[in-house]
């Protein structure tokens, strides 16, 4: 039913009190174009731009969001809905180039964001900005439907595109930061379900609806690596 296309859209760098590490660390900003019989869909729109502090503390490198869909043969105007997972910087940055587009947001999202000191602040009630608020779980085109993700933030939220293949894929941005942790988090809740005692790591709830689900693949927002199942 729909075709994505992942587009790379700069990176930031993250430091190293923030990773838990010795040294900083280089993350992707990563963006998906879905293309579809209902139009196109954007799911992110990459890094606006930050106050002087935010700019020297992740000191981003951008990649223009036209330039990234011209390559996939897209321009702004051709963007039909744009799905933000949430509303940070890094991820709706593309926002005020699509003023009149509706964008998709949870109203957990859009009210944290509103109420200060959580974003750039340009970058939500844009001249000609158009939200489509979602309370939970929505279908929003056949085969597209909206998932209530959150951990990274309250109101993050995901994309489970049904492929044209069949196989689903879920457009999960950061309800996990890796591949990697997302997988140790799905094991988690495998070992609770298999009975084992504890103690054992935590999980998000929301992984149970994911599993009913079943995605073939998760790709992420700031991870170039691709989660899939065993079996």
């Amino acid at each position: 039913m729909h075709r994505i296309r992942r587009l790379d859209l700069g990176y930031i760098v993250r430091p190293a009190e923030e990773v838990g590490g010795p040294e900083p660390r280089v993350e992707p900003v990563l963006a998906y174009l879905v293309r579809g019989s209902e139009g196109l869909l954007l799911f992110d729109t990459g890094i606006g731009a930050g106050s002087p502090e935010t700019e020297a503390h992740y000191r981003p490198v951008r990649r223009p969001l036209p330039e990234a869909l011209a390559a996939a043969g897209v321009a702004v105007s051709d963007i039909d809905l744009v799905v933000n997972c949430h509303l940070h910087f890094d991820h709706c940055g593309g926002n005020p180039l699509f003023a009149g587009t509706p964008v998709l947001v949870q109203s957990t999202e859009l009210a944290t964001a509103r109420r200060g000191d959580y974003t750039v602040d340009a970058l939500v009630d844009f001249p000609g900005a158009v939200h489509r608020e979602l309370d939970g779980e929505t279908e929003i085109w056949p085969g597209l439907r909206v998932l209530p993700t959150p951990g990274h933030t309250a109101g993050h939220q995901s994309l489970l595109v049904e492929r044209s293949d069949g196989h689903t894929v879920l457009l999960a941005g950061q309800a996990y930061d890796f591949a990697s942790e997302y997988g140790q988090a799905v094991l988690a809740r495998r070992a609770v379900r298999d009975g084992v005692a504890a103690p054992l790591p935590g999980y998000r709830a929301w992984l149970d609806r994911v599993a009913e689900l079943g995605p073939r693949q998760v790709v992420f927002a700031h991870d170039h690596a691709v989660w899939t199942p065993s079996v």
